[in-house]
């Protein structure tokens, strides 16, 4: 079979259609020279790799793919065919097709996988037990789709931020995608928080990797992936290097028990993070004012109890109005 039958159907994208290509004339039993070829194929860019992943996890996605492809073989052979190379060639096209499809626009893989979503309300947390016997625990306004299948366990992280205890399964990695990065795991614990584009990943137990996940189109090499150990932090912001630091568990967990601790935190952020967990709405007008450093460990369901002890520790004065808490000079 020539990759190119397949190259050439989907040339808004060759390197991506090539991978579906692979994968789908790889199945069942390929010959040495399919083999070699792969491999040459591989060895020729490291895009080549990436994309021959992707497709792979996708391939293991799709309920009983390798069924329908002996089924239609067997078909094949059992029916008479004046072009019987054309018709071999047929049901691996199409794999090749669906795959292309599913590489092009990520999100409709997860209509073949078991998928489901959670999501908690400002000031509401909750924990979430998956198929695999992980846990989630979501803290406030938060959402992950969850996307199981038998080769892969997969978790986009819509917004907010969650932290996972994932059970060990070596033969099905379990990724979470968060922005435009990736976390896989085995068997660990850890934290994702997505702050807008912002994006940090807090490593409780275990190890994790955090890759890029290119923007479709983009031809650049892609960074090694990060490896974080244990009280490790990796946080990249919407502009600019990502950066990883030293991160006490007991402060990055700290939501867990219902508390935000601040070190020298700007008052402005530290009131925009209380502002996550409801209530009472806290506002600073004056950039003095948002500029003051802010220490201490606070409840997250009281901004009311915030605000006074901030303008107590600073000689502010605090107005409140229904829901809204004004901390002024």
């Amino acid at each position: 079979m020539g990759i190119a039958l397949v190259t050439d159907a989907f040339a808004q994208d060759s390197i991506e259609a090539e991978a579906a290509a692979w994968v789908a004339r790889l199945q069942g039993e390929p010959t040495p020279e399919a083999q070699a070829g792969l491999r040459a194929w591989l060895d020729a860019d490291a895009a080549h790799a990436d994309a021959f992943e992707r497709a792979t996890e996708i391939w293991a996605m799709i309920p009983g793919a390798a069924l329908w492809l002996d089924a239609e073989r067997e078909t094949g052979a059992a029916a008479p065919d004046p072009a019987p190379a054309v018709r071999n060639r047929r049901p691996v096209l199409a794999l090749a097709a669906s795959l292309l499809l599913l590489l092009t626009f990520g999100g409709f893989w997860w209509a073949f996988a078991d998928a489901s979503g959670y999501t908690t309300r400002a000031g509401e947390q909750k924990v979430v037990t998956l198929d695999d016997g992980s846990r989630v625990a979501l803290n406030t306004d938060s959402r992950v789709d969850v996307a199981f299948s038998s080769g892969l366990r997969h978790v986009r992280l819509e917004r907010g931020e969650a932290m996972f205890e994932v059970a060990h399964d070596a033969d099905r990695p379990f990724i979470v995608d968060a922005g435009n990065k990736q976390v896989r795991a085995i068997g660990t614990e850890f934290i994702v928080r997505r702050n807008g584009a912002e994006v940090t990943v807090t490593l409780i137990e275990g190890r994790v990797s955090v890759s890029d996940i290119a923007p479709r189109g983009d031809t650049a090499v892609p960074a090694p992936p990060a490896q974080l150990s244990p009280g490790e932090r990796l946080t990249a912001p919407a502009q600019g290097q990502q950066m990883i630091a030293r991160e006490s568990i007991e402060v990055a967990t700290a939501w867990r028990r219902g508390q935000a601790v601040f070190d020298d935190t700007p008052l402005a952020a530290a009131a925009s993070e209380l502002n996550r967990y409801g209530g009472p709405r806290l506002e600073i007008a004056d950039p003095h004012v948002a500029a003051l450093p802010v220490s201490g460990v606070f409840a997250t369901n009281d901004t009311r109890e915030f605000a006074d002890a901030v303008a107590a520790l600073h000689g502010l004065h605090v107005r409140k109005s229904g829901d809204i808490i004004q901390i002024v000079r």
